[in-house]
């Protein structure tokens, strides 16, 4: 499976907020975004004003570099949130990356980060309904059940996130169970409970040219 294989710090960078990619490094004074808060590469301090052209693109790379999506399924996604009947393309469309299971199991709290969550899910880790799913971008549904595997729960990151289920903020749309390894996805979430500062309507422009 393609994926991004190179430094992450230089996409927080590149978009000049934390993506939150290297997990709980990003809340330390090692953060690259807060040592160095240009765009890398030797232009990056001396930048011109963005086109409104360059400004769309930014918002569309941001969203691909938050939730680690490749430019052909990215594009994939774009088209099933146009097909969304009732919603906001900008808005289905986030509604989609949400609901990948990578990004469930890291809102969870399973992970620190959504690489991190990808791995968990690669290496046969986490259950939906009660069957290994392995595949990352799986979407989940409104009333499924994510879970750690019965035999991966004395793992040391899952052993951590058993320890710290009660101090995890668990996003409205998810539901932790008392055993701290099993979640309910309530429903999918709505705009207003998606805290990725971008302006999707921005995308939908680029798309749209």
């Amino acid at each position: 499976m393609a994926r991004y294989t190179g430094p992450v710090c230089r996409q927080c960078r590149r978009e000049g907020l934390k993506l939150y990619l290297k997990g709980d490094r990003c809340y330390t004074e090692k953060c690259a975004v807060d040592k160095r808060s240009y765009p890398p590469g030797e232009h990056g301090t001396g930048r011109k004003k963005a086109s409104e052209y360059a400004l769309q693109l930014r918002e569309k790379q941001k969203l691909r570099r938050t939730y680690g999506v490749l430019e052909r399924q990215f594009e994939r996604y774009f088209n099933m949130a146009t097909r969304t009947r009732g919603m906001i393309t900008g808005e289905a469309l986030l509604q989609i990356l949400e609901s990948r299971l990578d990004s469930i199991v890291y809102r969870i709290g399973f992970a620190s980060s959504r690489p991190e969550a990808r791995q968990m899910v690669m290496h046969g880790h986490i259950a939906v309904n009660g069957r290994k799913v392995d595949i990352p971008s799986y979407l989940v549904k409104a009333g499924d059940v994510v879970e750690v595997r019965e035999k991966s729960r004395e793992l040391v990151p899952f052993r951590k996130a058993l320890e710290t289920a009660g101090e995890r903020t668990i996003p409205e749309w998810l539901s932790l169970h008392e055993d701290g390894l099993t979640a309910t996805v309530v429903n999918l979430p709505p705009r207003e409970q998606i805290d990725i500062p971008v302006q999707e309507h921005m995308v939908v422009e680029l798309y749209s040219r």
